[in-house]
């Protein structure tokens, strides 16, 4: 692949892409902390999945919030952000405990193993626990298969726990409804109605929410307002402040699932905004996939932002109204990420007038021969492998593009990454034989920022000034790496 670092230059107008699902937003903001130590200047940031929400922090100055102590990615809620639907855990638990109960008999006469074993050690010792031991466990024994209690405490017990199974799934059709009051009609059996998508990302997003809100209000302890009102307050401080230092244009791809196409939401200064987002006399596709959140769509960027966080198939979709007066006259989509957006993100960065683009991912480098790993058992981990060689393969497609989009391409990922996009507690690792965390990932970005493109790029392409013989002209040169 051709090596772009000697072409670039501060001069250039630069984008920060950042591309992810779940756990990789640490990755995102060991990076961010990197180019925000060094200085670096970038005048867009862009993403797609949990890159989006990264990307929202980032225009305002707000990085810190997702490195820092207190930050999104070091808050103890940070593993419980992807999860099983909160029905499906309890049904879960619910068999798993019934399973138990029908074994129960056995279970008991196994602990004679460890009972009988150990009463005798202690009678031998001299100690009068060893007999009383034996002896409630033989009255255990006797009360638990006594004739007129086995045949009815056992068939209660998984009664009582098949009923809770059935009140969580009762309640949780009941809170799905209350919880998102514009449910389209849906096609299929109303056996199928009665199955909600098995991971819930609604832990996500409120945790963004939460993060956004205590960036935006400072000290002051204001609960925090509605989504629609947060989304414009964001807006309205980045469209008044686009020009100051520490703030950044901001763009973001989510997928219409509805309209079965990739939607643009961009905050963007002139003549950026004028090449990017429809004006009235735009053609109808582009004004159906391109929204101005410096306008109109301005109470729609936390919508945005969590259908980016949305996984497709496994979460439902994150519902978004349109306005009437929008093209899409009030309706309500559907929104969910892509992976492979990561390349409609590069043709709209381009399209804005960026010349360099630094892209950032935690997806390693694809592996080689005898670099097998274990493939996972976990449901979780089984979502998580697939959506991580999706990544993989959207940037190695988006690689081949961007050569051609900008002058310079520049591509921050770790060599080895053993945390998928739900391995929010950390994960372990085959090469180490140890557990990461999140912490460590986000140290990873840290460093492979500075390793990747602070010193290599940075520090070789560094302009220098010297004197032209027989003149006192100044002349900035760029020197080759």
């Amino acid at each position: 692949m051709t090596d772009y670092r000697h072409l670039y230059s501060p001069e250039r107008p630069t984008a920060l892409v950042l591309s992810g699902t779940g756990a990789d937003g640490a990755y995102h903001a060991g990076v961010l902390r990197a180019l925000h130590d060094a200085g670096v200047k970038i005048d867009l940031v862009a993403g797609r999945g949990v890159g989006a929400a990264s990307a929202m922090f980032a225009a305002v100055d707000g990085g810190a919030r997702l490195w820092d102590a207190q930050g999104l990615w070091r808050s103890a809620r940070t593993p419980h952000l992807y999860r099983w639907a909160w029905p499906l855990r309890i049904v879960g638990w619910s068999l798993a405990a019934s399973g138990v109960v029908l074994v129960s008999p056995l279970l008991f006469l196994a602990l004679a193993v460890i009972v009988y074993p150990a009463g005798a050690l202690l009678g031998m010792a001299g100690m009068e626990a060893g007999a009383s031991l034996v002896a409630a466990y033989a009255e255990l024994l006797r009360a638990a298969f006594e004739p007129a209690r086995l045949p009815t405490w056992i068939p209660r017990m998984v009664t009582v726990l098949a009923g809770a199974a059935l009140g969580a799934i009762a309640a949780g059709i009941v809170w799905t409804r209350w919880r998102t009051p514009l449910r389209r009609r849906a096609a299929g059996s109303r056996a199928w109605r009665l199955m909600g998508a098995p991971v819930d990302a609604a832990p996500a997003v409120n945790e963004v929410t939460r993060g956004l809100w205590d960036l935006l209000r400072g000290g002051t302890a204001i609960a925090t307002p509605k989504a629609e009102d947060l989304s414009q307050r964001y807006c309205e401080l980045l469209t008044e402040n686009l020009r100051q230092p520490g703030f950044k244009a901001l763009l973001m791809v989510a997928h219409d699932v509805d309209a079965q196409r990739d939607v643009v939401f961009a905050l963007l200064d002139e003549p950026a905004r004028a090449a990017v987002l429809p004006g009235l006399g735009a053609p109808a596709a582009r004004r159906a996939e391109a929204f101005d959140l410096g306008g109109e769509a301005r109470r729609h960027l936390l919508d945005a932002v969590a259908g980016a966080l949305t996984v497709p198939a496994a979460c439902d979709p994150r519902l978004l109204r349109f306005g009437a007066d929008t093209f899409w006259r009030g309706e309500t989509h559907r929104l969910a990420d892509r992976p492979a957006s990561l390349s409609r993100v590069l043709e709209e960065v381009s399209a804005a007038g960026i010349e360099q683009v630094i892209l950032v991912t935690a997806a390693a480098e694809p592996p080689g021969p005898h670099e097998l790993r274990r493939p996972r058992l976990d449901g979780l981990g089984r979502i998580g492998e697939q959506l991580a060689a999706d990544e993989a393969a959207a940037v190695r497609d988006a690689e081949r593009q961007a050569m051609r989009l900008f002058e310079g391409v520049y591509v921050v990922r770790p060599a080895h990454n053993p945390i998928g996009p739900f391995d929010l507690d950390g994960a372990y690792d085959e090469r180490s034989d140890r557990h990461q965390r999140l912490e460590e990932l986000m140290e990873r970005g840290f460093e492979d920022a500075h390793r990747l493109f602070v010193e290599p790029v940075l520090g070789a392409s560094g302009d220098r000034i010297s004197e032209e013989r027989g003149g006192g002209e100044t002349r900035w040169e760029n020197t080759p790496t």
